[in-house]
């Protein structure tokens, strides 16, 4: 699988958990993330959601993930337009539900990526990187395993069983 991304950060910082990506109170209401898109990140800035275009990447610190194991956080980060996460480090949970719903976590160090920096993230049969067009700073992160790549390829874990891509 290759595939490049362009887009720009928009930086949160170390243990982000689910309830800071969504809210308890507004799962309460409803599950469907179309609607829930718009409080994406509330806790830590209210304008947060309005703020965000197709095609922008979060980027987190340490734990980014951490907290509860529902996967509508990975599904309301998607609806909202993000195909990517880039931190330091995720929850495993997290992790796992990003790439079962076709959400790209890549794992670098993040430090050198500011608010608003143009990013390319390139994956390859080489791995990944992260370049900073902005600064001028190219990231090498953690390969993901060929399994993981193959669901994130079809979509999702659902498509990716669809299409019998494990045989």
């Amino acid at each position: 699988m290759s595939f490049v991304l362009q887009g720009r950060a928009r930086v949160v910082g170390d243990d982000i958990n689910t309830d800071y990506i969504i809210a308890s109170t507004r799962k309460r209401d409803t599950l469907d993330e179309q609607v829930l898109k718009q409080y994406l990140l509330e806790t830590v800035d209210p304008a947060f959601a309005a703020s965000v275009r197709p095609g922008d990447f979060l980027v987190g610190g340490m734990n980014f993930g951490c907290g509860s194991a529902m996967e509508i956080a990975a599904t309301v980060i998607l609806a909202a337009g993000i195909k990517a996460v880039v931190a330091r480090s995720f929850s495993r949970t997290f992790f796992r539900n990003a790439v079962n719903n076709g959400l790209l976590p890549i794992e670098c160090d993040s430090s050198a990526i500011a608010e608003g920096d143009r990013l390319t993230i390139t994956m390859g049969d080489e791995g990944i990187t992260v370049d900073n067009r902005s600064r001028g700073v190219t990231l090498a992160a953690h390969a993901l395993p060929p399994m993981m790549a193959g669901i994130l390829a079809a979509g999702g874990l659902v498509e990716y069983v669809r299409r019998g891509a494990w045989r």
